[in-house]
């Protein structure tokens, strides 16, 4: 049983159908793309469609630079169909819990049995929210979608990542903008992109954080070089007097599902040798972040781990 149809619930079944296990997805949105779908409407990727693909197939070429959302959202329908991926949607899973002969997946269509459970449900559904009180109308990264909006309105966009930067300069020529960091922007060296974070994320041991937060996508950069995205300290001052706030302050593990299981640790997550729970060694974790695999939370990255995880399901069957 696979929990979530994005890119690592693809990538998953993608190498469970190669090793011949019998598999589902169960996706709780209506239609394919994962998160894709919801991101705001300028969102781009950090590299060129060749750099950004599943397992098995190309991600088909885009002719303006880094895909669209919408072209990732168009190259995950039709990976789904090209490897006949067996999903099952709109069906939301509530919890997983033990049984004597596997693990059991309830669902708000039924409950299922499953020798292996791969959880790959992301983070895009739990965002991390600040619990303030102020007087404006208060928006997450995961509600942001066109600058036209907000126009002339007074902005404030907090976070110092990569979705904080972009959404600011989104908004800079739009909108009185502040855009607050807790530190300087830390961005990556300008010929960064995807590709190459993918690679230094494979030979480095901590990651990318280490060189920077932001990767200067061309949107970023020119708001930067022009002037238009400045970043000031934190003011709690300012964040009152502001008509808009928008968190762009991160996610967290979307696992609100395995809680029976009661795997996780003060941070939220689930300690894993590799992606499988150390412990529930029937439970394997795919796709949220460096902690279950390099890279693994992106399109390129996903797909090294998921065949790990498949392999590892293969050989425990007997494969």
């Amino acid at each position: 049983m696979v929990i979530g149809g994005g890119q690592a619930g693809l990538a998953a079944a993608y190498y469970l159908r190669r090793a011949g296990i019998d598999h589902v997805v169960l996706d709780a949105q209506v239609s394919p793309g994962g998160a894709w779908p919801h991101g705001w409407n300028s969102l781009r990727l950090f590299s060129v469609a060749r750099h950004s693909s599943l397992p098995g197939w190309p991600m088909p070429s885009f002719s303006d630079g880094c895909p669209t959302a919408q072209h990732v959202v168009d190259y995950l329908t039709a990976y789904e169909k090209r490897y006949d991926v067996p999903v099952h949607r709109s069906v939301r899973v509530s919890s997983v819990g033990r049984a004597d002969d596997g693990l059991l997946v309830h669902t708000d269509a039924g409950t299922w049995t499953a020798r292996h459970v791969i959880s790959a449900t992301g983070t895009w559904w739990r965002p991390f929210r600040p619990l303030v009180e102020l007087p404006g109308r208060q928006l997450h990264t995961v509600d942001y979608r066109d600058p036209l909006e907000f126009a002339g309105r007074k902005v404030v966009v907090v976070g110092g990542g990569n979705s904080g930067a972009q959404i600011a300069a989104d908004l800079a020529s739009h909108t009185s903008l502040t855009w607050m960091t807790r530190r300087p922007p830390r961005y990556l060296p300008d010929e960064i992109d995807g590709k190459a974070l993918f690679d230094i994320a494979g030979r480095r041991a901590g990651g990318v954080g280490e060189l920077g937060d932001i990767v200067a996508v061309p949107p970023v950069r020119e708001a930067r070089d022009s002037g238009l995205l400045v970043a000031t300290p934190m003011d709690t001052g300012l964040l009152a007097e502001a008509g808009v706030v928008i968190w762009s302050t991160g996610f967290r593990p979307a696992l609100g599902h395995l809680a029976p299981l009661h795997l996780r640790d003060e941070r939220g997550r689930v300690a894993v040798d590799g992606t499988r729970a150390v412990g529930e060694p029937r439970l394997h974790l795919l796709g949220y972040g460096g902690w279950t695999g390099a890279a693994s939370a992106t399109l390129i990255g996903v797909g090294p781990t998921a065949k790990v995880t498949a392999a590892k399901i293969a050989a425990s069957l007997g494969r």
